[in-house]
């Protein structure tokens, strides 16, 4: 067995092993407390998910809010890339858009969901939110990758004569694409928080948030915990996949893995 081989096998086990414990110490919070109505225990939340997810309605708000918040998600990382390279480009923008993304990061997201209510439609609501969460996380990791691309090697494709095209793909988006990755993994569990708050306060149809503010209303204890680790599930699952197919982009301009570093997000 390789080295590589046995390493992965190592961290899959300790994960495996802290992922176990924690589910130990649950358990001992359940035995404690012994309150179903505040703390339920890990196997009956596991019975509760297994028996939403027989029925349609599960699927329907699971699926429906995937789709608002992914849509939220790509339309943010879209309009921070894009803002990061003009604002990058022209100084004007820079200080145009500025305070404008400071004011996006500074504001309470209840603020912003409560004035969402007021200006948009109930559906459009946690796009709006889950938009807003990821512009600026995007937009200062892209114009802080932008900013670091080595001069020495936008020197050396002058010198070479190498077209704007190619300089965007092998020095721009490699360089860049680390510091995405690293905007990716922050932004993501930002939109789901954001974006499932939108929608528990706006009640919003066909939605998890919908379910977990009735599981609020009717005590349910089971089912608030039960469509939070929906939540966790589904915005772990789409981070991996989006991480994979940046990854998968990155390959192609033979990047160099550095996120860890870019942004100091891990």
């Amino acid at each position: 067995m390789s080295a590589e081989k046995k390493a992965k096998i190592k961290k899959i086990t300790i994960k495996a092993a802290v992922a176990a414990l924690w589910l130990v110490l649950w358990q001992l919070v359940c035995i404690i407390v012994d309150m179903e109505l505040l703390v339920v225990s890990p196997l009956t939340v596991l019975r509760r998910l297994t028996e939403l997810a027989q029925t349609g309605d599960f699927w329907l708000c699971s699926l429906g809010s995937l789709g608002r918040i992914t849509e939220g998600f790509l339309l943010g990382s879209a309009t921070g890339a894009v803002l990061a390279m003009l604002c990058h480009k022209f100084s004007f923008a820079r200080e145009f858009f500025s305070p404008a993304v400071t004011l996006i990061k500074s504001t309470p997201v209840a603020s912003f969901i409560i004035l969402a209510l007021v200006w948009l439609t109930g559906q459009r609501v946690p796009v709006f939110i889950s938009f807003l969460m990821v512009l600026p996380v995007v937009y200062g990791n892209v114009f802080q990758g932008i900013s670091e691309v080595d001069t020495k090697l936008l020197e050396m494709a002058k010198v070479y004569g190498m077209n704007r095209q190619k300089r965007v793909t092998k020095i721009y988006i490699p360089s860049v694409l680390p510091y995405l990755m690293a905007a990716c993994r922050t932004a993501l569990g930002l939109s789901w928080k954001a974006g499932v708050a939108a929608e528990v306060i706006g009640v919003t149809r066909d939605s998890i948030g919908r379910q977990l503010y009735y599981s609020k209303i009717y005590l349910e204890t089971a089912d608030l915990f039960a469509w939070t680790a929906v939540v966790i599930i589904m915005s772990i699952t789409l981070e991996k996949t989006f991480i994979l197919a940046v990854e998968t982009v990155g390959k192609k301009f033979h990047l160099v893995r550095r996120e860890s570093n870019a942004a100091g997000v891990k």
